[in-house]
Formats: structure tokens, sequence, C-alpha cells
């Protein structure tokens, strides 16, 4: 099964949407395989985005996201990277389809609830920002063959 990597970013902890954030990737038929809240350090946050290193909005991102709790998680499923990217919407919350996370829950492209990994390479780069893999749990939930 593919696995994922999404963050909800500090807009969203504050604003108190995570269990409705998580409850659509659930719904949707995603396992949650690793989970935690925590505070990036900044050097954290400049890995992370460090492929828009040297771009204007670098510093910003940095801030942005060491400004307050975000909570990291892996999601596991067939297609899941594609899926998750779906359900978030447009980067720009402002032009992102209702019925989005972002469509729902975001006015720009600053301030946009969530990331989520574009591409399994991306994910290879974010996970061990994030996690170890002794923090991923694998278990089955049981109703997998009625999903997939």
């Amino acid at each position: 099964m593919e696995k994922t990597l999404i963050l909800l970013k500090p807009d969203a902890v504050k604003r108190r949407l995570s269990g409705e954030i998580f409850s659509r990737f659930e719904k949707k038929g995603l396992k949650i395989v690793g989970l935690k809240l925590m505070r990036l350090s900044k050097a954290q946050a400049e890995r992370h985005y460090s492929v828009h290193k040297g771009k204007p909005f670098f510093n910003g991102l940095v801030e942005y996201i060491t400004s307050g709790p975000i909570v990291a998680a892996v999601l596991e499923g067939e297609n899941s990277i594609s899926i998750t990217r779906t359900l978030s919407g447009a980067t720009d919350g402002s032009k992102a389809a209702p019925g989005t996370i972002r469509g729902d829950y975001s006015m720009g492209i600053e301030k946009n609830i969530i990331h989520a990994s574009d591409s399994s390479e991306s994910f290879e780069h974010e996970f061990p920002i994030f996690f170890s893999k002794e923090e991923v749990q694998e278990y089955n939930c049981g109703d997998e063959e009625n999903i997939f």
C-alpha cells in the first residue's frame, strides 16, 4: 500500500479543524499509520521546504510553519498520494473547489491549512523530517477488501 505525508499547518490546529480533516481522509478509506502533534524547529522547516530555498517566499513559509503546532500524519491506502492531493484542493484556497479541505477552510495561498506530499519522491524526502520508521504502525482494519 502507498503511504503519504500530510501536515495540518498551524492555522488548521489553531482553528480546531484537525478532527474534521482526518475524518475526511478516514471516510474516504485511508488509514492513519503515523500521527503526532509537534512544533517544527527552523532547521526542520528549512529542510522540509528546501525545494523552495532561494525563492522570495521561502522565509515566509519557514516562519509560518514554525509559528505554532502542526499535526503530522502518515496515511496509507491505494493511490493515497493522489487522493490526499485531490481532497486537499488547489494550493490557493481562494481558488480551491468547494468540498475540498482548502476550498472549505482556506481563503488564500499563505494560510492554506494543509500540506500533502505531491509524489512518492517527495514523501521519501519529507517522511524522515517528521517520523522515524518505528513510529509508523502496520495493522489491518478488517474492511480493506470492501474499500479497495
